[in-house]
């Protein structure tokens, strides 16, 4: 996509005639383009695979804008689920071990691990000087209070913190929304599988991850909950009344943005890390509640985290751009960040393999490992999932919760859902091929297939 009118860098979207047709006639592409138009946009306007339309950004979007040269930050291409992100725990155990215990297991965690709309969570609070602790440390404060080994912080991004959190930039009406849900999977395609490893596609770096065929897992993938969509909604409230007196304009009120260095600007970013750093506590108390549950159902609560990563978030990263080293504000809205080997970000044992990525497909079919790869194209970013085609209403005319609850226990997988509704909303048919989405970022070199996963058991929000 040349660039024209306002568009100040090119529009690349990385997919095949097969998957573009099943967005034609989506906004999503117009997205792609209306995001070229952002101040200090560097290289590309980039979109993933799985994109579809979004607020502001498409999901699967990818833009990074230069911090030093008047570059911006947009709520818009991190969405309203801050560091909404995946983490995958490997058992030791294996199918057949588990087979004569799913059901128990199921019901186990349906009872442990709270979901749907509203309050409810694994973590209670015990006041608002807690809340300002987990907006500041995250998964590590989680740990710190028996949610977790000291082991997981260093299998998550960050080392479990983003840095740069402010709590004192977190409103009053988020702080609220917040913290009656530490712990819980929320609503809409956010779910707990437990997952078995069905094809090894590549054994060294599966067997430096710890992954073996047959093997037995739990795919967590949830977000910041209420906090964090109230942190997106007063900012974007407060940017688009305040881009005029920085000169901005957007094509689109949902790209409202500011300067990174404006104040509006660092407010947003440390109201974001804190936001971040609650999902990641969220996740690490869902993990905790896991782990009670396999004990129970199973015999063993060894559940190893092999990584958890973010895929809605921005982040200031340095990058090569144009032959120099630059410092970005790289924003990934439904795209995941996917270090190369070598990378100084990465745990010492993963650095000579590249950071695992994560990538959940839609409800009953395949979910996929991958990995980093060098150069990492697209600041070092892949897709997140499968990507919607159909709208949620659109899957409940299609469907009933009743009759794909069926579908899906015919198939062998156990299903627990908050509502029949819900469990239409994310039908399999409403998403995306993602052994196709997958094929195409290691075709396009952004990531490299290390395993395959197909679930045995399904906790839907």
């Amino acid at each position: 996509m040349e660039p024209t009118g306002t568009m100040r860098v090119p529009g690349i979207v990385f997919s095949s005639a097969a998957l573009l047709s099943q967005i034609t006639g989506d906004e999503s592409l117009e997205q792609v383009a209306n995001v070229a138009t952002l101040p200090g946009i560097v290289e590309a306007s980039y979109a993933m695979p799985d994109i579809h339309w979004g607020y502001g950004f498409p999901i699967g979007g990818v833009a990074a804008t230069d911090v030093v040269e008047g570059g911006v930050v947009s709520p818009g291409g991190v969405g309203f689920d801050i560091s909404c992100g995946v983490r995958l725990l490997l058992s030791p155990v294996g199918l057949d071990e588990l087979a004569p215990h799913v059901e128990t297991l199921m019901d186990e965690l349906e009872a442990r691990v709270p979901k749907g709309l509203g309050a409810g969570a694994v973590w209670e609070l015990a006041d608002d000087a807690e809340l300002t602790a987990v907006l500041r440390d995250g998964a590590r404060h989680a740990v710190a209070r028996g949610l977790g080994l000291d082991a997981d912080v260093a299998r998550c991004e960050d080392g479990g913190v983003m840095a740069g959190a402010d709590p004192g930039a977190v409103g009053d009406r988020a702080r609220r929304r917040g913290a009656g849900q530490l712990g819980s999977l929320g609503s809409g395609n956010h779910f707990l599988e437990v997952q078995v490893v069905d094809e090894i596609v590549d054994a060294e770096a599966a067997g430096s991850f710890g992954i073996r065929p047959g093997q037995v897992c739990v795919m967590i993938h949830c977000g910041s909950r209420g906090l964090g969509h109230q942190v997106c909604s007063d900012t974007v409230k407060e940017m688009q009344s305040s881009m005029a007196r920085y000169g901005i304009v957007v094509p689109d009120p949902q790209l409202a943005c500011v300067p990174v260095e404006s104040r509006e600007g660092r407010a947003y970013l440390g109201a974001m890390a804190a936001a971040a750093n609650f999902g990641r506590a969220n996740r690490q108390a869902l993990t905790a509640a896991v782990r009670s549950a396999f004990a129970t159902a199973v015999g063993t609560d060894r559940l190893d985290l092999l990584y958890d990563v973010s895929h809605n978030l921005a982040k200031l990263e340095w990058h090569d751009v144009d032959g120099g080293r630059r410092l970005l504000c790289v924003h990934r809205k439904g795209a995941t960040r996917a270090l190369p080997p070598g990378h100084p970000d990465l745990p010492d044992d993963l650095r000579p393999v590249g950071q695992p990525v994560l990538v959940p497909g839609s409800m009953g079919t395949a979910s996929y490992v991958l990995v980093g790869r060098a150069p990492g194209g697209a600041f070092s970013s892949t897709c997140h999932g499968a990507g919607r085609t159909m709208s949620r209403h659109a899957a409940t005319r299609s469907i009933r919760g009743a009759v794909l609850r069926q579908q899906l226990e015919e198939q062998g997988i156990s299903v627990r859902a908050a509502s029949a509704r819900g469990l239409a909303e994310e039908a399999p048919f409403a998403y995306k091929d993602v052994d196709d989405v997958v094929a195409i970022c290691e075709r396009a070199g952004l990531a490299r297939r290390v395993a395959r996963l197909r679930p045995v058991g399904v906790l839907k929000g």
